[in-house]
């Protein structure tokens, strides 16, 4: 549906919701207060029209009151992580090395650190559009993005020293990737969405290296589904962590924490 010359408020409303957006009043106000012109009002109708994600139509998504900068080809933060935030900050209040392992935008390591008092903040990520991303999401609190796989991406001074070690590892069954929702299966990297045959296998080789990278009493935590939930703490057990499973009914979230 295009816009009028001079779109209203009602047409830019009108025009996602015949494009099937749910919270089309939401999303009109979100867009028209990032529009500066006519002319890109009309362009990030039409892109949020054909099925680009809100969040990379106006280049942010919004996470435990942060604005994260979020671009093209990069995992979009969910609001129930922000479960997995509170729950590292209630674990390790007084943490001073804070790392966020498969970090994407960088917006778990950015909420750590605005929540905590002057940490030591690390992040990384295998993919380097991720890593760029996470640069301008973290440079404000004084972070440093690693680019790599798992631990080998960390500065080996690390290891021992790491009170949070936040992992939202991908854990997407491999078979079940191409029954998500259009905008995650067609806007996200695979690497951020499949955790391989039963969506656990990254998470089983982060618990696996935990140990040799977590201060005495550090705690690792990741993000599962309440499906995965029992192989996931089994995961955590095996590597010797301490572990347990917090639960948010209202965010539909699970998060597994081990302590070292």
């Amino acid at each position: 549906m295009p816009l009028p010359l001079s779109p209203s408020r009602a047409s830019v409303v009108a025009a996602l919701r015949a494009a099937g957006c749910v919270f089309a009043e939401d999303e009109a106000e979100l867009i028209l207060g990032a529009a500066r012109t006519p002319d890109e009002l009309a362009a990030m109708v039409a892109r949020r029209s054909d099925g680009l994600p809100l969040e990379l139509v106006l280049g942010w998504a919004e996470f435990r009151g942060l604005r994260i900068t979020v671009e093209p080809g990069v995992f979009v933060p969910r609001r129930r992580t922000e479960f997995l935030v509170e729950q590292a900050v209630a674990a390790a209040p007084h943490a001073s090395v804070v790392v966020d392992l498969c970090c994407g935008s960088g917006a778990v390591g950015a909420a750590l650190a605005a929540a905590l008092d002057r940490v030591q903040l690390h992040a990384a990520d295998i993919d380097p559009a991720a890593v760029h991303c996470a640069r301008r999401n973290v440079a404000g609190h004084g972070g440093r993005v690693h680019e790599g796989d798992l631990y080998a991406a960390l500065p080996g001074e690390l290891r021992g020293r790491v009170d949070i070690l936040a992992a939202n590892v991908p854990y997407v069954p491999t078979a079940e990737v191409g029954l998500l929702p259009a905008e995650a299966r067609d806007h996200e990297p695979p690497t951020a969405l499949d955790g391989g045959a039963d969506g656990l296998d990254v998470l089983r080789r982060v618990a696996a290296g935990a140990a040799e990278w977590l201060a005495p009493g550090g705690c690792l935590l990741s993000e599962t589904s309440q499906r995965q939930a029992p192989q996931a703490v089994a995961a955590f057990d095996r590597a010797g962590l301490t572990t347990r499973l917090a639960v948010s009914e209202e965010l539909h979230a699970h998060v597994v924490i081990g302590t070292n």
